[in-house]
């Protein structure tokens, strides 16, 4: 019996990205015929390790494009949009399951259907290609590797209020401070500091220099940026991104001044205070030691 034509082009994408068929069956007639396959879990294919070598975001770009080349592919091959579309998600939620992060796998798996959503199911697929245009400009690859942009809740630094004394006219940094959010909850608790704020998109810069006149906001690296003239540096970043950061603010800060991580931690270092941030959030704050302190972390 002769397949029809969008079913054989939906078996070769699924092919390409990886995936593998076994014959329908009972379970003792595929146990006989697939002997190994009940014994281990099937390998990667080059392909997709390839795929998730990629730096982020560009596995996430993949993965949405090579979703709405699918959906197109099976509607000009006659299949119906429901099917052509659930395939198309699934192939998204396929290639996004090895990836390392939660919120990485979640982009990648929302991708197609929010912009399908979007966009209207029979919106053509370079429509999609052109809304990321806008992404890329304003949230480039390199900022990618630092961190998301995820926004500080603008209550989740009220802990800091009467554990931290931070003097009129203290300077406080937001490295990495996106749209502003983290610098108004930051002026929230202490609205009497000086605060700057470094971000390496010149977008987001210039939008966040616009809602936070209070603040001296400028396009940069924060890892190229002198920590040395402030009393307390707040990050909202990345795990991976903490030891350097701490290395950074013993070689740089003077002893005693504060590092405030929302949510993650500097692992195997005694925070000096663990708060609470809000909804299960944690708030760590680190007093900064000398720099010949740095390499040698507290047991918890």
């Amino acid at each position: 019996m002769t397949r029809p034509a969008w079913r054989v082009k939906c078996r070769k994408t699924l092919l390409l990205c990886g995936w593998r068929f076994v014959p329908v069956g009972t379970l003792p007639e595929v146990k006989a015929k697939h002997p190994i396959l009940p014994m281990r879990a099937p390998r990667m294919s080059s392909r997709l390790r390839l795929l998730h070598r990629l730096p982020w975001p560009l596995p996430a770009l993949t993965a949405w494009t090579l979703a709405w080349a699918c959906y197109g592919l099976l509607l000009q091959a006659g299949a119906a949009s429901t099917w052509a579309w659930l395939a198309a998600a699934l192939l998204g939620a396929a290639l996004s399951v090895k990836v390392s992060r939660a919120w990485r796998r979640a982009l990648m798996s929302a991708g197609f259907p929010l912009s399908s959503l979007a966009l209207g199911a029979d919106a053509p697929a370079w429509l999609w290609l052109l809304a990321a245009v806008p992404l890329m400009v304003a949230y480039p690859l390199r900022a990618w590797s630092d961190a998301p942009f995820f926004p500080t809740p603008l209550r989740a630094l009220q802990g800091l209020v009467g554990v931290l004394d931070v003097s009129d006219g203290a300077r406080v940094m937001d490295a990495g401070c996106g749209l502003g959010h983290g610098l108004k909850a930051l002026h929230r608790v202490w609205p009497q500091a000086k605060f700057d704020g470094v971000e390496w998109s010149a977008p987001m810069a210039w939008l966040c220099a616009l809602r936070c006149p209070f603040a001296q906001v400028q396009r940069g690296d924060m890892w190229q940026q002198p920590w040395k003239d402030y009393t307390l540096v707040y990050l909202f970043q990345r795990p991976e991104s903490m030891d350097r950061a701490w290395a950074k603010a013993c070689a740089e800060m003077a002893p005693g001044s504060w590092l405030v991580s929302l949510e993650f931690e500097v692992q195997g270092l005694q925070a000096e205070y663990r708060l609470d941030a809000g909804r299960g959030r944690p708030l760590w704050v680190y007093r900064v030691q000398p720099a010949t302190d740095a390499g040698s972390k507290k047991p918890r």
